[in-house]
């Protein structure tokens, strides 16, 4: 019996939860996003679970690449782009398609005439890409502010290798906010600056998917909602109608007796008020344990929830087990999944549950259910 952190992922979850984006969007193409190694889950794993949807989503050319070269042919948008012109020709032989978000991006397409031609890779040839015009609508990080939209738009459309008509998308601020009217603006702004230009619209996020009807479109973009996860603070993913694909493992590796003003771990910042019977559990902040989880964070032990106590270290966590006198080395730890939230341990720890997720490190193994 391996007392190592394990992560167990539910990949009919995965489909679930897609059916669940399909009834919220049931005439839009679903782009799904599995950037950041899948948020965690594994990409390739959770890649394969979705091979139905009509394109995938990463944050960069080495992710799709990654996709590639493990046989996936599946419409692939980059999120991030390209920075230069050596990445701008590893898209173009893979057939990625680019988010184009700056001026920078519009030059080097510019002069992809200069670019020597490449050579097949891996069983793709180089193609002419589809570009997705990404606008800035308030998020101010990446885009084009509507003044300099219809510019940018007409650059790409002199561009003999771009595909026609050119994509556009934005990206929300503040959707996770059902109380904000700036996803409203955002939307309102959007819609404002297209009329009238061609090609398809995607603005939709797992926020917008579930609370912003009015931004439903061409296409929509499912993020953490694939994975269980709910995009609101104030909600688990249950109460969505969404199941979570992972649940994070691990087992008691000792049981011990404390007494009233023994302190526990790191600084002694938690001191025993009462004789309570302590659990060591085999995870830490070098599994992706939440350093900052606060004293009290539910942890399940014998499928029971315990609390949290003392500080968390790298390779361990300690716990008061309270009724549980019986529980011994061994003792099977849950420390989120099904009936314990990532949403509710991401508010112990003042984090979000993205942060939890795509936090597992390498030494916790992935396994499918």
């Amino acid at each position: 019996m391996s007392l190592a952190a394990v992560a167990v992922l539910n990949l009919d979850a995965v489909q679930h939860n897609l059916a669940k984006v399909r009834s919220c969007a049931p005439t839009a193409k679903i782009m799904a996003v599995i950037k950041a190694n899948g948020y965690g889950h594994g990409m390739l794993r959770i890649a394969k679970a979705l091979q139905n949807v009509d394109a995938f989503a990463v944050a960069r050319v080495d992710e799709g690449i990654r996709l590639r070269k493990a046989g996936f042919t599946n419409r692939i948008a980059v999120l991030d782009g390209f920075a230069c012109a050596e990445e701008l020709d590893e898209l173009l032989c893979y057939q990625l398609e680019s988010v184009v978000h700056s001026l920078t991006q519009l030059d080097i397409f510019a002069n992809t005439k200069s670019l020597k031609p490449s050579p097949q890779r891996e069983g793709w040839v180089r193609a002419d890409p589809t570009v997705w015009l990404k606008i800035d609508t308030g998020m101010n990080r990446l885009g084009f502010k509507p003044a300099d939209f219809k510019a940018a738009y007409q650059r790409l459309s002199q561009c003999p290798i771009i595909k026609q008509p050119i994509n556009l998308m934005t990206h929300f601020a503040n959707a996770d906010d059902i109380n904000d009217g700036k996803t409203l603006k955002q939307i309102s702004l959007f819609n404002e600056t297209v009329t009238g230009f061609s090609g398809e619209r995607s603005l939709a996020n797992s926020a917008g998917i579930l609370a912003w009807k009015q931004s439903l479109s061409d296409w929509v973009r499912p993020g953490v909602m694939l994975y269980g996860i709910s995009p609101f603070p104030d909600s688990i993913g249950a109460q969505l109608g969404l199941k979570p694909v992972m649940a994070l493992h691990s087992r008691l590796i000792a049981v011990k007796s404390i007494e009233v003003g023994d302190t526990v771990g790191y600084g002694g910042s938690w001191i025993c008020e009462k004789p309570t019977t302590l659990g060591v559990v085999a995870i830490g902040y070098g599994d992706g344990y939440p350093r900052y989880a606060k004293v009290g964070t539910p942890v399940l032990v014998n499928g029971q929830r315990v609390s949290l106590i003392g500080r968390v270290s790298m390779d361990m966590i300690t716990v008061d087990l309270g009724i549980q006198t019986d529980a011994k080395h061994g003792d099977p730890v849950t420390l989120w999944g099904e009936d314990l939230p990532v949403e509710e341990v991401a508010q112990w720890s003042d984090t979000i549950p993205y942060t939890l997720v795509c936090g597992v490190t390498q030494r916790v193994q992935l396994v499918e259910k």
